[in-house]
């Protein structure tokens, strides 16, 4: 019999201003785990800072607390989630792998699990990339996929120097915060990522692409650039941490060619906007470009632990040994992988999240024009990013776009511009932390992004009703009203 989505838990009623009461032991309990999580965790923690809330039950978009309060998750395990919390297929899976009696760590070894995830998701893969791919598993965190992808590319063609972005994201062990936006004296070089809001070059649209391309081009060619040949380029199809910014996709074909034309690998990194979230199967089908690598974690593990790379076979120079992991043959995970996989493309929901996120993307930017302190709103398919600013802050100062070069980003007044007052205004921090508390208090789950944690955003699952997204859009309408208020007061 085949399985359908779960009924949803009921969508949680709006904050209506006042504290609700809840049993003096669902309160005590809740309260007395969130302190002494605060007493014994490491201060590195993060999402719990922002959410203190305690869940102990969950299904779809919804999750329940320990005080009793339910909220609708948009944050879906920083998109981890593809088909929401514990749907039947998920569980359904993992349960069929512990009643069969397989071993649930089998180190690298072959196993009819691993062979069933491997066959899907090739199955899924662009087929030019299918055809001559290998997979490599790697630990089980999306960073140690990342740092594969990297040494990968460095053995096969022998350099070492990097190509990445500036707002980039890769990851949290050292190679990955290599690549990414915040580094510091490395091995990489920092290329301009195209924007509109906040475009380095200040125009923003194609030709801010253009340009963008063009940067690349001319150090790529240019003898005296100060850029050795490097062993890749590693690039987010839509950079998630860095605000929701998705890549041109006139400029990731530009990106391709090339790359192609100076034989340097091409690393997509896959992690978070895979699986269907953007509205295509892989982000990187939109632009319709194959990449060299690809890097996989988050959804493709079905809410479990999973990371891995998929790479053109003449890339495959590793010797026995070379990238390896006690924790890279999680059966469990493989299982549940293999499903979500499975009923993402049996059920079309890449273009369901196309369809629904175009939908919410238009009243969002409706919003914007009600609400100055919106700067912009941007996205692609159900990964979607609001980003608050200081509408009396006047156009942001200029800043440095790439610490590597030094090149500086023209203020809005530069004669060369469409004139005063068309560049962005600066971002709102505090006003987009005080929008996430406003929407936890009415049961909606967000968390931020983007240059200085301004960008609200929403990651939901990919099986969302039209009710719940709803739902979504009018809590957090409701939560920028009452900031908007309180700011303006």
């Amino acid at each position: 019999m085949a399985v359908t989505d779960p009924a949803p838990l009921p969508v949680p009623a709006p904050y209506d201003g006042e504290t609700r009461g809840t049993p003096a032991r669902e309160g005590a309990a809740h309260e007395g785990i969130l302190r002494r999580q605060s007493a014994r965790e490491s201060a590195a923690r993060t999402y719990a800072r922002a959410l203190p809330i305690v869940p102990v039950r969950a299904r779809g978009l919804t999750i329940e607390g320990a005080d009793g309060r339910r909220y609708l998750d948009c944050l879906s395990g920083a998109g981890t989630l593809a088909l929401g919390h514990n749907h039947p297929v998920v569980l359904e899976a993992i349960r069929k792998v512990l009643d069969s009696g397989a071993p649930l760590h089998v180190l690298d070894l072959a196993t009819p699990v691993k062979d069933d995830f491997t066959t899907e998701l090739f199955r899924t893969l662009p087929p030019a990339l299918a055809d001559r791919a290998r997979i490599q598993f790697c630990g089980p965190a999306g960073t140690d996929a990342v740092e594969a992808a990297l040494k990968l590319v460095r053995t096969a063609t022998g350099r070492s120097g990097l190509l990445a972005f500036t707002g980039a994201y890769h990851g949290m062990t050292a190679g990955a915060l290599e690549a990414s936006g915040g580094a510091q004296d490395v091995r990489v070089t920092r290329l301009p990522y195209p924007q509109d809001y906040r475009c380095p070059f200040g125009i923003g649209g194609p030709r801010g692409a253009e340009l963008a391309a063009r940067w690349t081009r001319s150090l790529l060619d240019d003898t005296k650039s100060g850029v050795p040949h490097p062993a890749g380029m590693i690039l987010e199809p839509v950079q998630g941490e860095g605000g929701v910014i998705p890549a041109p996709d006139a400029w990731l074909r530009r990106m391709r060619t090339l790359t192609e034309e100076h034989s340097i690998p091409l690393i997509a990194d896959e992690v978070q906007t895979g699986v269907g979230r953007t509205g295509a199967f892989w982000a990187v089908e939109h632009s319709g470009i194959v990449p060299d690598v690809m890097v996989l974690s988050k959804a493709i593990g079905g809410s479990l632990p999973l990371a891995v790379i998929v790479y053109r076979d003449d890339l495959d120079v590793w010797r026995p040994g070379a990238h390896a992991g006690t924790f890279r043959g999680n059966q469990l995970a493989m299982a549940a992988g293999a499903a979500t996989l499975a009923h993402v493309r049996e059920n079309h929901l890449a273009q369901r999240a196309a369809d629904l996120g175009a939908r919410m993307l238009g009243q969002l930017q409706d919003l914007a024009k009600e609400f100055p302190c919106i700067g912009d709103v941007r996205g692609r398919g159900l990964m979607i990013g609001v980003e608050l600013v200081d509408p009396e802050g006047g156009p942001a100062p200029t800043q440095p776009d790439t610490p590597s070069t030094g090149v500086t980003t023209p203020t809005a007044t530069d004669p060369l511009l469409d004139g005063p007052g068309a560049g962005p205004l600066p971002a709102a921090p505090a006003l987009a932390a005080a929008v996430r508390d406003a929407c936890l208090d009415r049961g909606l789950i967000v968390e931020l992004g983007g240059r200085h944690s301004s960008v609200v955003r929403l990651l939901p699952p990919l099986t969302i009703s039209d009710e719940q997204a709803a739902a979504v859009v009018d809590r957090l309408a409701d939560a920028l009203a009452a900031v908007a208020r309180a700011h303006h007061a």
